[in-house]
Order: structure tokens, then sequence, then C-alpha cells
């Protein structure tokens, strides 16, 4: 779609509205979607040490059972953000939360090992592809001005997500727990409430009017921005009448709703037009953040007992952890409207390091805490700086695809650290482990420098 100047458009409309309630809305609904998927996420590294008190599974068994969740994340997301890039941000998002809510729910009556693979799979798929299509919707509806802020907002619903599992996995997961050695079953239970909330977000969710411009639904697209200037007390364009670009696409679509003809979002063009450099400093970034972080998160309570901490300390240490994500995510908002995407990025990313450092060389309960804490704090800030980026630097056209295969390439990170940080801690120790985390933390530093700077600037409708 041609870009235009003139100031009425539906694109220029939305972005001049201050924050108001019809924001919050898609931020709330989004967020509490986002903070299923971290419970589902956080609740296998629960499951997976509490798992051995019901069934007799090797250490093979429980990194097979959680590269299977991420190998369908890889590909979910992958898949996830093309198909929002043609059917739509909000049916993807509702349809994603169906599915992994679904198979979480199997997964409570799994029978065996190879059961419970298949089915994480299958929950890695949805899982997969809701992250960078929910970051993308609410990305396209925020103002320019607070954007990158509002996104770390959305990326900490995470936490909340994360601590829950946490609190599942400690009071009803662990074997001590309520549900004794059944207890990873209800746990699961607990996790197919997304199923529920996927009506939810079908019926309250708005659709991304830059994606309703791009095929054609000029009418969809104009209620929509007339009710956030509703909400915002702003009146509409006169008339509100479709752009003079948007209306040069065939005789009658602008106020038929007919579609344009489509584009499509292949992955090779996200390596055209200029847009090369930044994609794979992107992809660059997301690899190491996915290889550390879930390489320590997933794993924490494992190695923790493989160190001998008993199984119900590991996952009190953990849950103390996790505590340390809000803030991590609050410090992140304040500073990526102050010091830009880029900076506050690479801060984070800088601190990751030092903190896996730490954590390396922790030896007493206290220093655990404390390294694990560090590391908790300035990870989550750099997840936040990372969804805020991602859909930034692509085109509405390629948003989607951008920010999926982005996110599924950094879930083949994934996979490779769940099936080598067991083999790695027997044969190196926590130490070594840990060191491996920060050098990849210093990698993504170096390549965030090679991102455009996108503090303050208006989405790329072209």
């Amino acid at each position: 779609m041609t870009p235009t100047t003139d100031s009425h458009t539906r694109s220029r409309r939305l972005d001049s509205l201050s924050f108001n309630r019809l924001h919050g809305r898609l931020l709330w609904g989004s967020g509490v979607g986002w903070a299923m998927d971290a419970m589902d996420v956080g609740l296998i590294s629960f499951v997976l040490v509490a798992l051995p008190e019901s069934w007799n599974v090797t250490a093979t068994d429980k990194s097979w059972i959680a590269s299977a969740g991420f190998a369908g994340m890889a590909i979910g997301a992958s898949l996830g953000g093309m198909i929002a890039d043609r059917l739509g941000r909000r049916q993807v998002f509702a349809s994603t939360l169906l599915v992994y809510g679904v198979a979480t729910g199997a997964s409570a009556l799994a029978w065996g090992v190879g059961a419970l693979i298949g089915l994480r799979f299958v929950v890695g798929l949805g899982l997969g592809a809701e992250l960078p299509v929910a970051s993308t919707l609410v990305s396209e509806f925020s103002p320019p001005r607070i954007r990158g802020r509002v996104i770390v907002w959305l990326e900490a619903f995470w936490a909340v997500g994360w601590t829950a599992a946490a609190l599942i996995g400690y009071y009803i997961a662990a074997p001590a727990g309520v549900f004794g050695s059944a207890g990873w079953r209800w746990a699961l239970v607990i996790g197919a409430a997304p199923a529920l909330y996927a009506v939810v977000v079908r019926r309250s969710l708005p659709e991304s009017i830059r994606f309703l411009e791009s095929k054609g639904r000029f009418d969809q697209a104009e209620r929509v921005v007339a009710a956030f200037e509703s909400a915002a007390r702003t009146a509409p364009a006169p008339g509100g009448q479709p752009d003079p670009a948007t209306s040069a696409a065939g005789p009658g679509e602008g106020q038929g709703g007919g579609e344009v003809e489509p584009v499509r979002a292949k992955p090779s063009a996200l390596f055209r037009g200029g847009l090369a450099r930044r994609t794979v400093a992107i992809w660059a970034v997301w690899f190491c953040v996915n290889f550390s972080y879930y390489g320590a998160f997933t794993w924490l309570p494992s190695l923790l007992v493989a160190d001998g901490v008993t199984v119900t300390k590991s996952l009190g240490y953990t849950l103390v952890i996790t505590l340390a994500q809000l803030p991590g995510y609050a410090c992140s908002a304040w500073l990526i409207e102050r010091l830009g995407r880029r900076v506050t990025l690479t801060v984070f990313l800088v601190g990751s390091a030092a903190a896996a450092g730490l954590f390396s060389q922790a030896g007493a309960p206290n220093a655990i805490i404390a390294a694990g804490m560090a590391l908790s704090f300035f990870n989550l800030g750099t997840w936040g700086a990372l969804y805020a980026i991602t859909p930034e630097i692509y085109p509405t056209r390629l948003r989607g695809t951008g920010a999926g295969w982005a996110a599924g390439f950094g879930r083949v990170a994934s996979i490779v650290t769940t099936l080598a940080t067991l083999p790695l801690h027997q044969a190196l120790g926590t130490a070594w482990v840990f060191a491996i985390f920060a050098a990849f933390f210093v990698i993504a530093a170096a390549a965030a420098w090679a991102l455009p700077e996108m503090r303050g600037r208006v989405l790329l409708d072209a």
C-alpha cells in the first residue's frame, strides 16, 4: 500500500491519540493471554522436577519432554506470524490460546513419556505463535511516544504468569504438595485455562487497523479508529472517508469493505529492501537470549536438586528468584522511552551476563538466591525491550512475519539448550554452564547495536 502524507489517514489518527481505556482494555486482554502463556511454559520446569516421583524418567527423558515444547514453539512462531499477516492478529491470537490450552489439559492425562512429548509439541505450536502475534497487535495500536513502554508492560505479564507457575509448582506440582505424586497432573489441568480465555479474546479485542487496511477492509478499520477516538473524546475525521491511498485500491472498495490483492508475506522478504542487517541482528539477539534464558530457568529447579538441594527447597528458591522479574520489567519500561530501545536492551543484556557470571560462582543458599534474583531482574528486563523493538523494525505487511520468524529462530536455541544443559552440567558443573550462558548474553549485547533505534518513531506502513 502506498504511504500517504494525508493528516487524516487512519493510522495517523490512531497514532495521534493519547493512551485511553480502549488501549488499556487491549493491553489487559492481551496481557492475560500472555500471562497464561508464561504460566504454561513455566509449569513444565516444575513438572520435570516432580515427574520422577510418579514415573521412572531419566535425565534424557526430561530433556526431550522440555525440548518437544520448544520445537513446537519454533514452528508455531514462524508460521503464526505469517498466518497473522494473512488472516489477522486477533484471529490467530485466539486460535493459539485454544490450541495450547486444550493440549495442556490433555497432557494431564498422559500415560507415558512418549505421549507427554507429543502433547508438549502441540502445546508449543500454540505457545510459539501467540507471543509475536500478541506483541504485534498491541504495538500497532500503541501511541508512538510510549509504544515501547506499553510493550514492556505487556511483557511484564510474563512475570505474573511465571510467578503463578512457581506457586502452582510449589503448592500443587511438588510431591510434598496437596496432591502428592499426582500433583503435576493437577498443575497441567490448571494450565488448560487459556482454552476458555480464547473466547474472551475473540469477542472483546479489536483487529489491527493496519492489517484491516492492508486487506482493503476500510469500513471495519474506520469503525475501530472511531471507537478509539470516541474513548479519547476526539472527533473522528470529517466524514470518516477512506484515505486517498487506500481508495486507489479499486472502485467502491473503500465503502464496500472488499479486499485488495493480498501481499504475500514471505520469509525471504525479511532479507530484502534494506531489512537484511536488522533481520540478522534481531535473529542473533533472539537466539542468544533464548539459549541462556531457557537453559537457566527451565532447568533451575533440576540443577539445584542435582547440586544437593531438596526438591521442596529448590522449588522454594525458584519461587523467590521469580519474584525479581516484575522489578526488572518496571525498570525496563521506565528506561526504554528515556534511553531508547537499543541502549536499554544492551544495558539489560550486559546485566544478565554479569548476573549469570555471579550465579556461576554462587555456593551458599543466600548467594544462589541473590545471584538468581539478579539474573531474573536483568533477563526479564531484556525480554521486555526485545519484544518492544522486534515488531517495530518491520513494515505492516511483514510485521507479523518478521516478529514470528525472529521468535521462531530463537526457539531453535531453546531446543538446543534444553537438550544440552543437563549433559553440560554433568560434564562441566554449574559454574561452567552459567559461564556459557553469560557468554551468549555478551554476544547478544554486541548484536543489539546493529538494530535501528525506533524510539518515538511511527510504525512503517509500506
